[in-house]
């Protein structure tokens, strides 16, 4: 059964952590990914330690984008690192074994492969739909969740444009997470309805 992965705005204020906690509260979510873009390194360690409480209080994994060494920093239950930030193995050696790296290979097997190899606890494959939240470059399909939980024991998570609409052809084709950002909080009944509907699509799946 797929899973809820909630991903941050680029941007937010100090009190998006309101909206975080009503929208984890009104379903299951299984991790928060804190991806703030938009923000300075230094923003990030002020917005970041409220984001990770409400996460981390309801059981909720916290990531952070980009760097193992701030993940660490802040006490993050992972990271997550794209093409271009670093290897598996650095940032296992500092999050340790019980803690979550998580690896971006776009519309790629080779990428997915090579990340299961060099330790990685997911591969994140994407995107499937239009999405403004990040510059698209990599088209994906649901093929390749089909292939990959066919052949891997690895988790896999399908991220870009992903509403409650569109969700049921990569809940079939085996998406472990469904990871969702604009999804969620650009949602016209608002971040909690949302999260209510991927729960009801979820649990139908």
């Amino acid at each position: 059964m797929s899973e809820l992965y909630l991903i941050t705005p680029p941007r937010i204020d100090a009190n998006f952590v309101t909206t975080l906690e009503t929208a984890l509260d009104a379903g299951p979510v299984s991790a928060l990914q804190i991806r703030l873009k938009s923000h300075s390194v230094d923003e990030i360690r002020q917005l970041a330690p409220a984001l990770i409480r409400a996460a981390q209080s309801r059981g909720v994994a916290a990531i952070l984008n980009d760097s193992a060494e701030l993940a660490d920093r802040l006490g993050c239950d992972g990271v997550h690192i794209g093409q271009s930030d670093g290897r598996v193995k650095d940032a296992r050696a500092i999050m340790g074994k019980e803690r979550t790296v998580g690896v971006t290979c776009h519309d790629s097997r080779h990428l997915a492969m090579v990340a299961g190899e060099a330790g990685a606890d997911y591969v994140a494959f994407g995107a499937f739909f239009p999405t403004a939240t990040k510059q698209t470059d990599h088209v994906a399909t649901p093929d390749l969740l089909t292939w990959w939980a066919e052949l891997f024991e690895l988790p896999c998570v399908a991220i870009g444009g992903i509403t409650p609409d569109n969700a049921a052809p990569l809940i079939e084709a085996g998406a472990d997470f469904l990871a969702v950002s604009g999804g969620v909080w650009q949602y016209p009944e608002g971040p909690a309805a949302a999260v209510k509907a991927f729960s009801a699509r979820l649990a139908d799946a």
